[in-house]
C-alpha cells in the first residue's frame, strides 16, 4: 500500500501546534487535583479547601479539583488516611494547620507530620475570646482574675482537644498567673457548638476565629474581650492581649501538603499552582471576605516554620497538661 506524500508545511504546522500545547499537558500534575479536608463540612479546613478549589478552577490554573471531607480526631484521621493513599500521588493535597499539629501530640497519633511533604503555608485567623452579653466578664482582666484564683472555675468552649482554641486558653490561664494545668476548656467539633454553649448560658467564655463569631459579636449576644494578634484586626474594634497586659500572641493558621515521595519537579508544580491561585484577585477578595491574614510561604520557608511551630505548640500543651 502507498501513501500520499505529506507536504513539508503540514509538518511545520504539527512542530508548531505541539509546542503551542497547554502547559499543563506536559504537566500532568495540574490536570486535576484532589485536596482532602481533614474535617467535616462547613468548618476552617472545608471552607479554606473549597475556596482554593474555587479559585484554581475558576483560573484555570488545574482544570479539575476534587474537595473530600474526613474528617475525626483533630484532622489526624484525615493525615492518616491521606499520608497511606497519597504517598506517591501528586495530584492530591492535604488540608491541615496548627490544630493538627496540636492533635498529633495530644492524640499520640501514630501517623505524624513527617509523613507528608509541605507545600505552603496558605493564611492565619485572628482568635478572639468571647463571653455571652450577660456575663460579668466586662474585660479580658475580670477574667484573668478567675482564671488566676482558680483556672477550673472558667469553662471554656472551643474547638478540638489540643486545638488553636485549647492552646490560647491554656496560654491565657498562664499568663493570668493561674494553673494551666486546671483549664476547664470543653471541647466542639464546630464554632457552632460552641456558640450556642455559650448563648445557653452553659460555658463561661469561648474561643474560635473572629469570623466564625462576627456576626453575634455585631448583633451584641456575645462580648469579645480581646484579639490574639500581635496588632489590632483592621476594622474590628476589640483590643489586643497584648495591650492589656497579657504577653501572648497566637493564630490559627493553614497550610497545604503532598504526598511524602513526590518528586522535587511534581512538588514544584504544586508549589507553583498554589501561588497562582493565591496572587490572584479572586483569591484576595475571597481573604478579605473572610477575614484571612496572608500568611504565605513557599515550601522551603513553610517546612522551618512548621519545626519551630511544633515546638512551640509541644510547649503550649505540656504547660496545660495535655502531653508529658
Amino acid at each position: 500500500m502507498r501513501f500520499a506524500a505529506r507536504p513539508r508545511g503540514w509538518f511545520a504546522a504539527l512542530a508548531l501546534c505541539a509546542a503551542l500545547a497547554p502547559a499543563h499537558a506536559a504537566e500532568p500534575v495540574l490536570a486535576q487535583l484532589k485536596i482532602t479536608a481533614p474535617a467535616g463540612p462547613g468548618g476552617g479546613w472545608d471552607s479554606a479547601s473549597r475556596a482554593l478549589q474555587q479559585v484554581l478552577m475558576s483560573g484555570k490554573i488545574v482544570p479539575s479539583v476534587q474537595v473530600v471531607n474526613i474528617p475525626g480526631a483533630g484532622g489526624t484521621v484525615g493525615l492518616a488516611q491521606f499520608a497511606n493513599g497519597a504517598r506517591k500521588d501528586p495530584r492530591q493535597m492535604l488540608m491541615m494547620g496548627v490544630t493538627m499539629v496540636g492533635a498529633v501530640m495530644t492524640n499520640k497519633a501514630p501517623v505524624g507530620l513527617d509523613a507528608v511533604t509541605p507545600i505552603a503555608r496558605l493564611t492565619a485567623d485572628p482568635l478572639v475570646i468571647v463571653v455571652p452579653k450577660e456575663s460579668k466578664y466586662k474585660t479580658v482582666s475580670d477574667l484573668a482574675a478567675d482564671l488566676k484564683a482558680d483556672a477550673a472555675r472558667v469553662v471554656w468552649a472551643g474547638g478540638s482537644a489540643g486545638g488553636a482554641d485549647h492552646i490560647l486558653a491554656g496560654l491565657m490561664a498562664k499568663a493570668a498567673g493561674g494553673d494551666a494545668s486546671r483549664l476547664n476548656y470543653v471541647p466542639f467539633s464546630g464554632g457552632g457548638e460552641a456558640l450556642a454553649e455559650m448563648l445557653g448560658g452553659r460555658v463561661a467564655a469561648g474561643i474560635s476565629g473572629y469570623n466564625e463569631f462576627e456576626s453575634q459579636i455585631k448583633e451584641g449576644n456575645l462580648r469579645a474581650l480581646a484579639v490574639s494578634t500581635e496588632k489590632r484586626v483592621p476594622g474590628v474594634d476589640v483590643p489586643t492581649l497584648k495591650e492589656q497586659g497579657y504577653d501572648v500572641t497566637f493564630t490559627n493558621w493553614r497550610g497545604v501538603m503532598a504526598g511524602k515521595d513526590i518528586t522535587e519537579a511534581q512538588r514544584a508544580a504544586l508549589s507553583k499552582a498554589i501561588q497562582q491561585a493565591l496572587s490572584s484577585p479572586e483569591w484576595e477578595k475571597i481573604r478579605q471576605a473572610r477575614g484571612w491574614d496572608d500568611a504565605y510561604l513557599d515550601g522551603a520557608a513553610f517546612e522551618k516554620f512548621l519545626a519551630e511551630d511544633q515546638e512551640r505548640v509541644r510547649n503550649a500543651l505540656t504547660s496545660v497538661g495535655l502531653i508529658k
